[in-house]
């Protein structure tokens, strides 16, 4: 008995040698030696020399003068990959989408033809009514909950503005937790559609936003105000906006503009959704540098041709960007964004 069992010994070490000493070794060894790059995780540097990211995980762009990357569902967190798992039914999504749209999509006919939508949208919610009915940020919030709660989350600033209301409104505040004892301490969150029903009150025709001003000491300041135009106005209410002009022929999107991938982190987007970001991206560059806004758009379509690449080497698919790629030739060409 003791020979077999020495046998079985000798030959779980045999194995744990070759599987977890040999191979590794093996494998890293002929990772660093012939493929340096992607065996320690394809990471790019900038202009300085420091590392910046991998070209294989997305993050967020959010200067005019770059190129930004799929909506992320895990908001660009490499240890949080996933998909929002959003169902078609499921308003997030759509909000999701539409909010995407609403500062970016231009009329496709029309009087109006090449022009953006967004302006008709700040003028149109400034009226502040929905299908004939008045209040059209209260509404906004009484259709759609967790949209409303979504704001609140999603900066703390937001969830701070509220608060700030919570206590400026203690009859409101502790009305509503009569109608709701099962939450005697709410959070803002909670209050967010009655915050969104007063504040609709208070100041129609407008919304919370982030305000951007020079303080005391000459240092910018951000705090959320009432405004009447603003890209939150674009995003938020361009549905709603959509559900009244549904006759408006508007131009198509590339789909990657607006839909995340399945993990949440792809690096790449489709040369068509680069193409459709261009006109932004090439105009702000050319305000910063001083130039032409044609030979600006050229130079930098032609850089987004020669770093294209589809499938296959060209056989299969469409042409994809990668966006941190294209953004760091962007830099080295123009140097650093203002």
């Amino acid at each position: 008995m003791f020979r077999y069992l020495s046998k079985s010994i000798v030959l779980l070490l045999f194995s744990v040698v070759i599987c977890c000493v040999i191979y590794p070794c093996v494998v890293w060894v002929i990772g660093q030696v012939f493929f340096p790059f992607q065996a320690n995780g394809s990471l790019v540097k900038g202009p300085d020399g420091t590392v910046v990211g991998s070209r294989l995980i997305a993050q967020p762009f959010t200067k005019d003068e770059y190129f930004q990357p799929r909506p992320s569902a895990a908001s660009y967190d490499a240890s949080a990959s996933a998909a929002s798992t959003y169902a078609a039914s499921n308003y997030l999504l759509r909000n999701r989408v539409a909010g995407t749209l609403g500062p970016i999509v231009k009329y496709k006919s029309g009087s109006k033809a090449g022009q953006l939508v967004a302006p008709d949208i700040e003028a149109w919610f400034q009226q502040d009514k929905f299908q004939g009915n008045p209040h059209i940020v209260a509404q906004w919030a009484d259709l759609h909950n967790a949209v409303a709660q979504a704001w609140v989350n999603a900066d703390p600033t937001h969830a701070k503005y509220v608060d700030a209301w919570t206590k400026a409104h203690p009859d409101l505040v502790a009305k509503w937790i009569k109608d709701n004892p099962s939450t005697p301490q709410p959070k803002a969150s909670d209050l967010a559609v009655l915050f969104f029903e007063n504040f609709s009150q208070e100041h129609p025709g407008m919304f919370p936003s982030a305000v951007t001003q020079t303080g005391a000491d000459g240092k910018p300041e951000t705090s959320i105000q009432p405004v009447k135009e603003g890209s939150d106005i674009q995003s938020n209410f361009f549905d709603m906006w959509r559900q009244e002009h549904s006759e408006a022929d508007l131009q198509d999107v590339p789909g990657d503009l607006v839909m995340a991938s399945g993990s949440g982190l792809d690096p790449d987007i489709t040369l068509e959704n680069a193409e459709f970001q261009l006109e932004r991206v090439a105009a702000k560059w050319a305000d910063d540098t001083k130039r032409d806004a044609a030979v600006t758009r050229k130079e930098i379509e032609q850089i987004l041709q020669a770093n294209a690449s589809a499938p296959f080497g060209g056989l299969a698919g469409e042409k994809f960007v990668n966006v941190l790629e294209i953004n760091l030739e962007l830099c080295k060409r123009y140097g650093a964004p203002k």
